[in-house]
């Protein structure tokens, strides 16, 4: 929240920079009279100002704002109607809109105007006439507009292309002339208490904080002459009791219009003199501004005090007729809506209550058998929070946290309360919080002093405590309801990002990345390749991306965890055990009285890496397949603790991370294996042909495959000549590659024996047949090549089944080079024959799978007749050339991936070179 206070002046609302406001929709009907959209004719004498995120606790902060403000405005008769609206007006913004709200004081003569913009103008207020219907009171939007209608003596909407303005004014209440409070007559001895005369000391501050005015009361209530103090700091002279984090300072103070309270002011004699004041803001004719101090003995309040607006306090209630606790007025006012905030408010106020020096507050587990840090004050709480304490820490009432305990000097007990050792606090007050019997948590109060605390402090803060004990708990469990329902879905999604994957780096990058700065602030994964291995460091992460050199260097010197299967995390003292003795060698380097060295990070390195893992550091074993894959690293940075609740979703994510990287490692695995067998099938580089060239473009259709039921081959025979063959087996994948294969080793087998075609694919067809039921019919066109002497080649070829190869002569005509015949694995008796075809200088021979001919868009199909009409399109180009052409022409034929195994082979006669 950010806020802003200006008394006096003509304000001018921020919100109107650059863009003209568009027509005002404003409230109507006999429940809005007089609407308008400023306050009359009334000067503007003061504005407060502040933003809110859009979160759920801004609603209270905001009325918390808005009664400080008016209260300390001296408008305490309105200040209700102006909670609820804006209670309302913000709840819409930042819960119904979802967007920041901006909320705007302005003070006049006559009254309060409220301004609260939302950044959401599509949100309209529909027009109205006549009988207005603001709709049911009961449903959960829209009630803000009807109490305006009800409470505020004028209203309205504004819009502006970035912003939504609701606004209202509440007028002050007519009173008697010269009344502003008033209170009953009361008995002589009811009356207040003064000594003698009543001194009423009234100091002027200017704008710098110095005492420009000192008066006669002032004089004889602290010693000072005027001339001795003129000039000075009040911060010289003023015992403040600031409370860290809490409290408002005095020169904050100093610049409210108005601030009312007790503080502290040394006399002449060095005493500290308690009093009560008033502060009042003003500015002179000129527009220079400085505050007034009223000061009376703090005994005398009465004097100044405001009294309070409402009934007076049931007396009768309160034990010995004195005034309710402190503690339970803090109850009574609105709580926090956060737990952690709800908390802090809790340890501050039982540390003033009992005037100690710090105070804690730890919640119980959901076993009852350790208690976690939630909130201090006075300690180190970055160093103390979601630390771990037993309940039953010791024999006896004392060493539990289930009963009241005062312990009057710790010094004499050393660890009997192991969250104050070595804070200096010497004694301490606890008390349970229970919620129907059950131990939800503890309460403590401690102090520097021994012997502070008695039987008495600790029913007073045991009441206390049993007042909080049940919104805490309640508080408790609606974070626990959230966390768990954030914890479901950020584990759905690391499940997701995992399942994504099966690339191991990748695996690893994630698992750490989600962990960061989620769970914890560093993170490093050590991988087990196997069991006779080492654990391994694979991949190191910390939220600033400075950190990680220095953090894997650091752990890199280090001995790894041990692979200890036992789920749950572990305590892993090494990483900050480490880097305290480095930081601690660097340190004493710098300063000559250690060991030179000559290889130095240097100190801020050095120190930095220490702070980033001097925290708690767990390992998460990673199991998958009742073996240890790995160990998950989680750490905080200096004196921090890991929550019950962070560790328990570590443990969640680990598991499935450790899956998903076994999975990872599988599949990398299996892939390799497979691309090996895979490329074993394939053939070799293609032999260098004289007097021919020769190009192959190959496209196995499937993921990860490299080989899959389309092949080619081209291999000497003899010398001479050549064999060539390009076929399809049917269907794709691992089953088509074992018959791939056969095929193929069976072709050069047979070719190298001296069998010619038609032999050649007759015993290949056997072959196939023999394979019984793994056996599938196959196309293959084979052929032998002769290159001549007078630049041509000459082709015996064999086409069985196979989409016909197709010659393209000089002059760009287009033909079939063989006939077609039986494929092969379907008939056991085949009966083929050869044919020879002659490639003059310049011609081309292309021989495809079906994968090309019928590439699909649609209904459409390429077929023989357009491969026909793209190899026309040839002439004069080589054999690479041809091939990328054809290859490019299909893939342009259909927008959608190839779903099946394509093979072209392109053999060009070039000629022989002239002379």
């Amino acid at each position: 929240m950010t806020t802003g206070l200006r008394p006096g002046g003509h304000p001018q609302d921020p919100r109107q920079s650059g863009n003209q406001p568009l027509p005002r929709q404003e409230g109507v009907g006999p429940g809005a009279p007089h609407v308008d959209n400023r306050t009359g004719s009334s000067v503007i004498t003061a504005r407060a100002a502040a933003s809110f995120e859009p979160v759920g606790r801004s609603v209270a902060t905001a009325r918390s704002f808005v009664r400080d403000t008016l209260q300390g405005w001296g408008f305490a008769d309105i200040v209700d109607d102006a909670v609820v609206l804006t209670s309302e007006l913000v709840t819409n913004a930042v819960v119904h809109a979802g967007t920041a709200a901006d909320v705007l004081c302005l003070r006049s003569d006559d009254g309060v105007r409220i301004d609260v913009a939302d950044h959401y103008p599509e949100r309209e207020i529909p027009l109205q006439s006549g009988t207005v219907n603001m709709g049911n009171p009961d449903r959960e939007g829209g009630r803000g507009l009807q109490l305006c209608a009800a409470l505020a003596a004028r209203w309205g909407v504004e819009y502006t292309p970035t912003h939504k303005q609701v606004w209202f004014q509440l007028d002050l209440p007519e009173r008697p002339v010269g009344t502003r409070a008033a209170g009953p007559s009361l008995p002589a001895d009811l009356l207040p208490l003064a000594d003698g005369r009543v001194r009423v000391a009234v100091v002027q501050i200017d704008r710098t904080g110095t005492i420009a005015a000192w008066n006669e009361d002032a004089e004889d209530l602290f010693g000072y002459a005027a001339e001795q103090v003129t000039g000075k700091p009040l911060t010289d002279l003023a015992a403040w009791p600031h409370t860290p984090g809490t409290g408002t300072g005095i020169a904050e103070a100093l610049q409210l219009s108005r601030w009312e309270g007790s503080y502290g002011i040394r006399g002449a004699d060095g005493r500290v003199i308690p009093v009560y004041a008033s502060h009042l803001r003003v500015r002179d004719t000129g527009g220079e501004p400085s505050t007034v101090c009223l000061l009376v003995r703090d005994h005398e309040r009465a004097v100044l005090q405001t009294p309070l607006r409402g009934p007076a306090a049931d007396t009768s209630t309160a034990k010995d007729g004195q005034a309710p606790d402190p503690f339970e007025v803090f109850i009574g006012s609105p709580a926090p809506d956060d737990l952690d905030g709800l908390l802090q408010r809790t340890v501050e106020r039982a540390r003033d209550m009992l005037d100690g020096d710090a105070a804690f507050l730890l919640l119980a587990t959901d076993d009852e058998t350790e208690l976690e840090v939630r909130a201090s004050t006075g300690l180190p709480s970055a160093r103390q929070r979601f630390a771990r304490v037993p309940v039953e820490a010791g024999p006896g009432r004392y060493g539990s946290a289930r009963m009241p305990a005062v312990h009057d000097d710790l010094a004499a007990v050393p660890g009997a309360v192991p969250l104050l050792t070595g804070t200096g606090m010497r004694s301490v007050v606890t008390v349970p919080l229970k919620v129907e019997g059950r131990l939800t948590g503890s309460l403590g109060v401690a102090a520097e002093s021994p012997s502070r605390y008695s039987n008495e402090e600790a029913l007073r803060l045991q009441f206390a405590a049993d007042r909080i004990a049940l919104a805490v708990e309640s508080a408790r469990l609606g974070e626990l309801e959230r966390l768990r329902r954030g914890s479901l879905s950020f584990l759905v999604e690391a499940s997701d990002l995992l399942a994504g994957t099966l690339d191991r780096d990748q695996t690893l990058a994630l698992m750490a990345q989600m962990t960061i700065p989620t769970l914890a602030t560093w993170c490093a994964v050590y991988t087990i390749a196997d069991q006779a291995s080492e654990p391994y460091l694979s991949y190191v992460l910390h939220e600033d991306e400075e950190r990680i050199d220095g953090l894997k260097a650091l752990l890199s010197k280090i001995a790894p965890p041990e692979p200890i299967p036992t789920p749950g995390a572990r305590i892993w003292t090494a990483p900050a055990e480490a880097a305290h003795r480095a930081a601690l060698r660097t340190s004493m380097r710098s300063l000559g009285l250690g060991e030179p060295s000559t290889v130095s990070s240097g100190i801020g390195t050095t120190l930095a890496t220490a702070s980033a893992v001097g925290g708690e550091t767990v390992v998460l074993p990673l199991v998958a397949r009742n073996r240890v894959i790995g160990m998950l690293t989680l750490g905080k940075p200096t004196d921090e603790h890991f929550r019950q609740e962070i560790l328990e979703l570590a443990e969640d994510l680990s598991r499935r991370a450790a899956l998903a990287l076994d999975n990872a490692r599988l599949y990398s695995e299996r892939t390799a294996i497979s691309q090996s067998l895979q490329r074993s099938l394939l053939p070799p580089e293609l032999p260098q042909v004289d007097g021919v060239e020769v190009e192959v473009i190959y496209r196995a259709a499937g993921e990860g495959n490299e080989v899959g039921g389309d092949f080619y081959d081209l291999f000497p025979i003899r010398d001479g000549a050549y064999g060539f063959a390009i076929g399809d087996v049917c269907g794709t994948g691992p089953e088509a590659a074992a018959v791939t294969g056969l095929a193929r080793h069976a072709l050069r087998l047979l070719a190298r024996e001296g069998f010619g075609g038609p032999a050649v694919l007759e015993r290949l067809n056997s072959a196939i047949l023999d394979e019984g039921a793994r056996s599938r019919f196959l196309t293959l066109l084979y052929g032998e090549l002769w290159p001549q002497e007078d630049g041509s080649a000459v082709l015996k070829v064999v086409c069985a089944g196979h989409p016909l190869p197709l010659r393209l002569r000089q002059d760009g005509t287009v033909e079939p080079a063989a006939e077609p015949q039986p494929l092969l694995g379907v008939m056991e008796d085949l009966e083929l024959y050869e044919q020879t075809v002659t490639l003059d200088p310049g011609d081309v021979l292309l021989c495809v799978t079906d994968g090309v001919t019928e590439r699909r868009e649609g209904s459409r199909m390429l077929g023989d007749d357009g491969l026909a009409e793209v190899l026309t399109a040839c002439t004069g180009l080589t054999a690479g050339a041809v091939a990328a052409r054809i290859m490019r022409a299909v893939e342009r034929f259909a927008s959608d991936a190839p779903s099946d195994d394509m093979a072209i082979l392109a053999m060009r006669v070039p000629g022989l070179p002239k002379d």
